[in-house]
């Protein structure tokens, strides 16, 4: 059992070679890439030796048993232990998600509903703030363009992680968040108290680290300015620093506004940019392969309808997982993680079943 562990073993003494070696961070790059890898591979290593050692103590103690009854008493609680054992590592054994452990960019929109659909767009922004707070992550708002009463008609938050291991990561946890996010309560504008249903769709997109990681030929962008716009359409700046950068070869297209430089506004488009085709590279990449499409509950559309958040039963309720729970003014507040959980459990499952099927 669990034959493919000799290989990962192996592979984990060699990484702690090569990350004990000082060259190595001469390539901030490469040993940041080795350290996530050595992350990722020391809970297996861990889960491995646990197994392992319970294997050893369960057959000691049925050897034993015939002579000593203490230890035939020991036997049902260690293959119980066992049991557990294997089960956490055949688990870790499931091959991850390669963007695991990398910080993201997240995309609230206000979609139907108007002002209404803005303002749940704002509260959105901070449910996720608040729930990264709660991680020790940090946040940075990229851009953000206000509506009239509150609220947000699109915001871009960056989330950034500090830890190497992938089940810890940012992107491990976030990427559940993106599609369409339904909420029925009664509007702040609503003056018969009825309520209403609107939305707002994320989009969740795992951030490059290194700038060479995505390769970006300049004949391949069409970059535009202009002046930038506040809520209401009104001019906010006299010169042309707003940016709007075009990839070609993909159609995909960002629009930059919130600095006041146009060198900073295309500095952040070519962030949002690189993370977007990160994104597409790997959507295409899970395309060819139909498993990992069919395994993961993520999405990178923004037209699905993931989750509903009604107010007047304070219920929050995941459509893909089941989940359902009557604490949402808490959830709002940022104690996202049991929703979450729910997504990565299920997901799990699903690669795991993948998994057997293929052998």
């Amino acid at each position: 059992m669990f034959e493919s562990v000799q290989g990962l073993l192996a592979e984990h003494a060699e990484l702690q070679k090569r990350l004990s070696d000082p060259a190595v961070y001469a390539d901030q790059g490469l040993a940041r890439k080795l350290g996530r890898r050595s992350a990722q591979l020391n809970g297996i290593v861990e889960a491995y030796n646990r197994w392992s050692q319970l294997e050893g103590d369960l057959g000691a103690a049925r050897e034993m048993a015939a002579e000593d009854p203490e230890f035939a008493a020991e036997i049902p609680a260690l293959e119980a232990d066992l049991e557990t054992a294997q089960a956490r590592l055949r688990r870790l054994l499931i091959p991850r998600d390669p963007d695991d452990a990398r910080n993201v960019i997240i995309e609230v929109k206000g979609g139907e509903g108007g002002d209404e659909a803005a303002l749940f767009a704002g509260d959105l922004l901070r449910m996720y703030t608040r729930y990264a707070e709660q991680r020790g992550w940090k946040t940075e708002i990229i851009s953000a363009t206000e509506s009239d009463l509150g609220g947000y008609k699109d915001v871009s938050m960056a989330i950034k992680g500090s830890s190497n291991d992938p089940a810890e990561g940012v992107w491990a946890r976030m990427k559940f968040e993106g599609g369409v996010h339904r909420v029925q309560r009664v509007p702040v504008t609503e003056s018969q108290g009825r309520i209403h249903t609107s939305a707002a769709g994320v989009l969740v997109l795992p951030e490059v680290d290194e700038p060479e990681e995505v390769d970006i030929s300049q004949n391949d962008l069409k970059i535009d300015v202009y002046r930038s716009s506040g809520p209401g359409g009104q001019s906010v700046n006299t010169t042309d620093s707003a940016v709007r950068i075009t990839h070609i070869p993909t159609g995909i297209v960002v629009a930059m506004q919130n600095e006041k430089s146009q060198l900073q506004n295309r500095e952040a488009g070519m962030r949002v940019l690189r993370a977007r085709l990160l994104a597409h590279q790997q959507e295409q990449i899970d395309a060819a392969n139909s498993e990992t499409r069919k395994s993961q509950i993520r999405t990178m559309d923004r037209s699905e309808r993931i989750r509903t958040y009604n107010f007047p039963e304070n219920r929050i309720a995941d459509h893909r997982t089941g989940y359902k729970a009557y604490n949402l003014d808490a959830v709002m507040n940022g104690e996202l993680e049991p929703v979450i959980q729910s997504a990565i459990e299920a997901d799990e499952q699903a690669r795991l079943e993948a998994v057997g099927e293929d052998h």
